[in-house]
């Protein structure tokens, strides 16, 4: 089954270019590293909830966007392996000293999929 790695963090709003730029390299490392699939999704509609929701998730303050980002894999296994690459892919040195946003509030986790419909 494919295996998803799922991000949330805060971009400030004026740091949208920047942080495409960013994202228009460093995602490439993970595309070369045998992902299949990265999307960077720029908040559009992330409403304030009663008990929590994103922008709480990631301490998002006033003009900051949430970004909800994935990573998508064959399976769990290049997953892994390809992670590993990345961390030693030298865009990853220089592309996080340059992260257009506090990667510290960034929440991120694996994700087996379970479930996947298309049309």
């Amino acid at each position: 089954m494919p295996y998803v790695d799922g991000f949330v963090f805060a971009v400030p709003t004026a740091n949208r270019q920047a942080f495409l730029d960013h994202a228009g390299a460093f995602d490439r490392a993970f595309l070369d590293a045998g992902a299949t699939r990265v999307v960077e999704a720029w908040g559009d509609d992330v409403p304030e909830g009663r008990l929590t929701d994103f922008r709480r998730a990631v301490q998002a303050a006033p003009g900051e966007t949430v970004v909800f980002a994935w990573v998508e894999w064959p399976d769990k296994a290049s997953r892994d392996a390809g992670n590993r690459k990345v961390m030693e892919d030298p865009r990853m040195a220089s592309g996080a000293e340059q992260m257009p946003f506090d990667g510290k509030r960034m929440i991120f986790g694996g994700f087996e999929v379970v479930l996947d419909l298309a049309r």
